[in-house]
């Protein structure tokens, strides 16, 4: 496409809450990482490269009796608080977090998709900012 010569109304979102597609058979519950799958539709994060990270889940998505992309659920993005599965500290801010399952992070990788960056570990658990 050429330059713009005029005003345009583009549309635009704030890039921190979206909706996706749940898979068939899939509860997703409020609070939990939320990936992609290869068949593009939600579920819940668990130990595995194949996902696609999109956010933390808004509210229960109950899909379990549905076809897949029968309901949608809402996610956000931005900061998390989330459960330490090693013993990541302080140090580690700045690292990749890995997603173990829908709530629990690791810096190690192996068989495990990344979710985001850590930004701050407490003794409630680790801050991830998603990516």
């Amino acid at each position: 496409m050429a330059a713009l010569t005029a005003d345009r109304n583009t549309k635009w979102r704030s890039g921190v809450t979206f909706q996706f597609p749940v898979a068939a058979a899939t509860k997703i519950f409020a609070g939990s990482l939320v990936g992609i799958n290869a068949s593009n539709v939600a579920v819940p994060m668990t130990a595995s490269t194949a996902l696609k990270s999109v956010g933390l889940a808004q509210e229960l998505a109950d899909n379990s009796a549905g076809a897949a992309s029968a309901i949608n659920v809402k996610v956000t993005r931005g900061l998390a608080l989330l459960a330490n599965g090693e013993t990541i500290v302080l140090s580690d801010i700045g690292a990749t977090a890995y997603a173990n399952d829908d709530q629990t992070v690791y810096t190690t990788a192996t068989g495990r998709s990344a979710i985001g960056i850590i930004r701050d570990v407490t003794s409630e658990g680790v801050w991830v900012e998603f990516t």
